[in-house]
């Protein structure tokens, strides 16, 4: 076993008690009406390297924004589990496993569980396969996990425990007697799967160009129209609208609470400005209908970016195909300004119009026949509660012929705003 020294774990107990004393939380305005019966959170990449670090105290701040979060629901008032899908640590050091022990023992109240799956991806950096055992000893519970909490069923699946595979077939195997199992308990129910990797060409970030996906549970997966499957890795944005998939099961993307990255055009793993200050993790809580509200937290603003509810795990409302087929085009508004200054074009952001975020902006220079050149694009700030209302794109002017460009805002399916001109002279 790979074991956290008693000394280490002293100095470790003393940081988190040290942090818990500077992390200010507060509760997001909710601003709607449902009476949960079991309350919990999900995140992923959390990322932890070392004591101290800032992957550690954005840990324990969304415990804390989780705890005020339900101490400020009207009745139910407990947050019954925190969750984390992978990528706990960077490293996989073994100091990095005490200081999230550390953190959660510091914040959690004692009628919470911490669940978390161990990735064969940073989890395993240093320790290899000695990550799920250095993990069990400092949490003392399994890195496969099957929890029942007020009658609904958790499963979560870490790495295989095998040296060469990623994913065992004892896993497969196991997972689907513990699926068996949920739905004999109660087949109207919800259960709830955790793993680090999507699902492959699932959620944004799980396409084969993308390449953060796994097929390995696929084909057990979608036997079971009730389950609500949690993933992350790609650190692709929570609140984008591709970002939830339904199919034959459901299934959500986390974020990351370290960083984001995106895919676009032929593009993928960008980084834009700003790409390190994201933190991001979903609250979601079942009422006594089975009925499922998912909230989307940015946890550097403690601000909701979005919001789904199912009437039922079985409900099929946020399909791809429904959602591109209720899309529509950004547009900006009737007073809204456009100036080049040097070698910024600066205008007025665009605004949704079906409740979807403004994904990207795109530059073109047209030309006397209306042909349009795209001259410079860039991403909008969707992924934080609260994007610029500014935007400001550098172009390269020595790229630029024509006399007119244009500006368009655009969504993740691709539809586009009416354009913004400005003129242009060489």
């Amino acid at each position: 076993m790979n074991r956290v020294s008693p000394a280490l774990m002293k100095l470790l107990n003393g940081y988190g008690r040290l942090q818990s004393l500077v992390v200010h939380p507060k509760a997001p305005k909710d601003t709607g009406d449902f009476e949960p019966i079991v309350r919990f959170i999900v995140a992923s990449d959390s990322h932890i390297t070392t004591i101290g670090d800032i992957q550690t105290t954005r840990v324990e701040k969304m415990i804390k924004v989780g705890n005020k979060i339900a101490e400020k629901s009207k009745k139910y008032k407990r947050l019954d589990a925190v969750i984390i899908a992978g990528d706990v640590t960077d490293r996989g050091r073994k100091i990095a496993y005490g200081s999230i022990k550390s953190a959660i023992s510091a914040v959690k109240k004692k009628d919470t569980q911490f669940l978390a799956t161990i990735s064969h991806s940073h989890d395993d950096h240093n320790l290899g396969k000695g990550s799920l055992e250095c993990y069990m000893s400092v949490m003392g519970q399994e890195t496969d996990f099957h929890r029942v909490i007020n009658g609904f069923h958790f499963i979560g699946l870490s790495a295989s425990k095998n040296e060469g595979e990623h994913y065992g077939e004892y896993q497969k195997i196991w997972l689907k007697e513990q699926l068996d199992q949920a739905v004999a308990d109660d087949a109207s129910k919800p259960v709830f799967v955790f793993q680090h990797e999507h699902i492959s060409n699932t959620v944004y970030g799980s396409s084969d160009f993308e390449g953060w996906g796994i097929p390995d549970f696929a084909p057990i997966l979608k036997e079971y129209p009730q389950i609500i499957d949690f993933s992350g890795h790609s650190h692709y944005p929570i609140n984008d609208a591709r970002s939830v998939w339904q199919g034959e099961y459901t299934a959500f993307g986390t974020g990351g609470l370290y960083f984001a990255e995106f895919t676009f055009d032929d593009e993928r793993t960008v980084h834009p400005k700003g790409w390190r200050f994201v933190s991001t993790f979903w609250v979601v809580e079942i009422d006594k209908d089975n009925r499922i509200r998912l909230r989307a937290v940015d946890l550097l603003s403690q601000k909701y970016l979005c919001e789904y509810v199912l009437n039922s795990p079985f409900e099929r409302k946020y399909t791809p195909e429904q959602r591109k087929l209720k899309s529509n085009a950004p547009r900006f508004a009737d007073n809204a300004t456009v100036k080049l200054i040097g070698n910024k074009v600066i205008f007025d952001a665009a605004e949704s119009t079906d409740g979807m975020p403004v994904f990207i902006y795109r530059v073109f220079a047209v030309d006397t026949k209306g042909e349009r050149r795209q001259i410079a694009r860039q991403l909008s700030g969707y992924f934080r509660a609260e994007p610029e209302k500014k935007i400001r794109i550098k172009i390269d002017k020595s790229l630029i012929s024509e006399e007119y460009c244009e500006v368009v805002a655009e969504n993740c399916y691709g539809l586009q705003s009416k354009p913004l001109f400005f003129r242009y002279f060489n």
